[in-house]
């Protein structure tokens, strides 16, 4: 199956291998992986800061670096649930139908479209998974990321408490509204260390920037790692 690649502007910019691990799971999964270097950010941070103008523009730059009809698979479900929920108010609706009907976040395209949810990896830690807002919210993920860290040898999957409450990022929230953000942070982050998880799990780069700056300056005995890097940990 020929498929394109979105890497979001957090994992591009940020964390280049969740990127090279995207592509590595997608072509053992028995996908051919189209790369578009052209292709820059979906416009979400500007979208959810109000600026219509500008997000726009990039949705419609979208619609030209991904012109063909075949599944589009992205390591973040924010931006795929931005994309398929929201563009239909900024491109024409033949460009917006067909990115609703053909853009995956990528544990959702594994486990739904492809089957394939066991990729031999292994990893030796106890780890609890944070379900990010727009995940969990606007795209509906939540079982697939779970059903894949259940297939990872000799890894310990820990649920924490309040596991669907936000991390304080939010976008410019984090900036805006930064006190607010810092107790939300600190708060997800001892839900986590309760759990004994040596690891925070999610599949939003963007929710996991803003806790590890947080285990950071606290110097929490916890890390964070993005999904895919655990799932290609052994490919």
């Amino acid at each position: 199956m020929l498929i394109d690649l979105f890497v979001p502007c957090f994992i591009d910019q940020l964390y280049p291998d969740t990127a090279w691990n995207t592509i590595k799971l997608l072509e053992n999964a028995g996908c051919q992986v189209n790369y578009n270097p052209n292709q820059t950010c979906c416009g979400q941070p500007l979208f959810n800061s109000g600026d219509i103008k500008h997000s726009q523009k990039l949705a419609a730059k979208f619609v030209v670096d991904f012109p063909y009809d075949r599944p589009i698979v992205t390591p973040s479900a924010s931006c795929a649930a931005y994309i398929r929920n929201h563009y239909s108010k900024m491109v024409g609706s033949k460009d917006a139908q067909r990115l609703q009907q053909n853009t995956f976040e990528l544990s959702d395209f594994l486990v739904n479209q492809l089957s394939k949810s066991d990729f031999g990896a292994v990893f030796p830690h106890k780890v609890t998974y944070h379900d990010a807002c727009s995940a969990l919210r606007e795209y509906g993920l939540k079982d697939e990321p779970r059903q894949l860290l259940k297939n990872v040898s000799d890894i310990e999957l820990i649920e924490m408490p309040k596991r669907d409450e936000c991390c304080g990022f939010g976008g410019t929230f984090m900036i805006k509204y930064a006190p607010v953000s810092t107790a939300m942070t600190e708060q997800k982050v001892e839900n986590a260390l309760s759990s004994g998880a040596e690891y925070i799990v999610s599949s939003e780069a963007s929710c996991l920037m803003n806790i590890q700056s947080y285990i950071n300056e606290q110097k929490s005995a916890i890390k964070t790692i993005h999904l895919a890097d655990i799932l290609a940990s052994n490919l």
